[in-house]
């Protein structure tokens, strides 16, 4: 082996000696910076979890305190109202409300007193006696006014009685008759503002009527007085034929706030939208169901047949129903009210009347000669366009307000 090949084996020896410490060097930093990234990453993993755990245990107590904060602000509103609305009205308003009621009922009847009340006021003015032609000239009033001639005969003979058992010395005792008369004709067994029981959900309400009478109104009205009361209503559009109807309900519907079941189309069949209106009752648990009616004067044969097969239908889908027979007359229409309440009559049997339009009529006295008539109580009387102008009925303090003037 010559020189040269031994100095280039040592030469390549040392050479790759160089390298692989030149390599172990440049190792050492880039293991060094694996661990200082490892250490630093787990700092990071140990960090997030502490917390994580932090606003875990945190966010269910912030969650918890306003659920246990609720529940006793949803508590207390539901009771106060029940503590204010309750003995305050009995205790302190209903005072007021009273008072405020007999002004507006006096307001309300204010032409009837300007009819035949004031003409009886005109005879008596002035007399201290009564004789033979001061009676005649009474019992005049009262057969031309609108309480009917039935009525008017019923209240004359009353007076007839009284004098020739010399109970009658004067006028005010006259004024006197009349009116315990005329309340007694009055206070027919039922009167007054619809009683709701807690068993019979739900509580079926046939709203029967003439077209013009001021039935839907009244219907609307009705359902916002009911609402005011605590109980939920529905209001089925059943007078079918005279599309405004239904669009007048549907507005009565929407200021009190209440829920209307409507025909598809216009002429659809009247007991089909009172069906449709109980099944949506029954599932939804409503508790009175108010359903319009048609009321098609010149139609009077069909329209009764109609109305009977309304209430058979309504009676098919809930036991006793209609629970309640309204019928609304006008009062502006004076005797022919009697005569469209007889025609109802005949047909149907009515619980209850409700007489509109009593502020705009010195006809209001017919509600003397339907009741003494018919035999059916007072419901409601309108005396006036606000759903609060519709009046629960109240026998003496309809006589005191109608014969005000004469007491003065």
């Amino acid at each position: 082996m010559d020189l040269s090949t031994i100095i280039f084996g040592i030469l390549a020896l040392a050479f790759v000696g160089l390298i692989v410490q030149a390599i172990r060097q440049m190792a050492t930093p880039i293991e060094m910076d694996d661990e200082d990234g490892e250490s630093a990453l787990e700092q990071a993993r140990d960090e997030v979890p502490e917390h994580d755990e932090e606003d875990e245990a945190r966010e269910p107590e912030e969650e918890q305190e306003p659920e246990e904060e609720q529940e006793p602000e949803e508590q207390e509103p539901d009771e106060e109202p029940e503590k204010e609305q309750e003995p305050p009205a009995k205790r302190e308003k209903k005072p007021a409300d009273r008072k405020e009621e007999a002004a507006r009922l006096r307001k309300g009847l204010a032409k009837t007193r300007g009819g035949f009340i004031a003409r009886l006021g005109s005879l008596f003015k002035g007399k201290r006696e009564i004789d033979a032609e001061l009676l005649d000239q009474v019992e005049e009033v009262l057969f031309t006014a609108d309480i009917g001639v039935r009525t008017s005969q019923e209240l004359i003979d009353g007076l007839r009685k009284e004098l020739d058992k010399k109970k009658l010395g004067n006028p005010a005792a006259i004024w006197d008759t009349i009116r315990g008369h005329s309340a007694e004709m009055l206070s027919q067994p039922g009167y007054g503002a619809l009683k709701i029981p807690k068993g019979v959900k739900p509580f079926v309400v046939l709203v029967i009527g003439v077209n013009g009478t001021g039935k839907t109104t009244t219907i609307g009205k009705l359902a916002a007085r009911l609402k005011d009361e605590g109980h939920s209503v529905l209001l089925a559009a059943a007078d079918t034929f005279r599309a405004a109807a239904v669009e007048q309900l549907a507005i009565w519907a929407e200021r009190a706030g209440v829920e209307i079941v409507k025909p598809a189309k216009e002429g659809a069949d009247p007991s089909s939208v009172i069906v449709d209106a109980l099944k949506r009752a029954n599932a939804s648990g409503v508790d009175v169901v108010l359903a319009d009616t048609a009321g098609r004067l010149h139609t009077k044969a069909n329209l009764m047949e109609e109305l009977q097969k309304v209430r058979r239908s309504i009676s098919k889908w809930v036991e006793g129903a209609p629970h309640e027979t309204l019928l609304v007359l006008d009062a502006t229409m004076g005797q022919n009210a009697i005569a469209q309440a007889t025609m109802f009559k005949e047909a149907m049997d009515i619980n209850g009347l409700i007489l509109t339009k009593l502020d705009g009529t010195a006809k209001g006295g017919v509600v003397l000669g339907i009741c003494n008539e018919l035999k059916i109580p007072v419901r409601f009387i309108g005396i006036g366009e606000k759903a609060e102008d519709l009046r629960e009925f109240a026998p003496e303090a309809f006589i005191q307000a109608l014969y005000e003037s004469a007491d003065a």
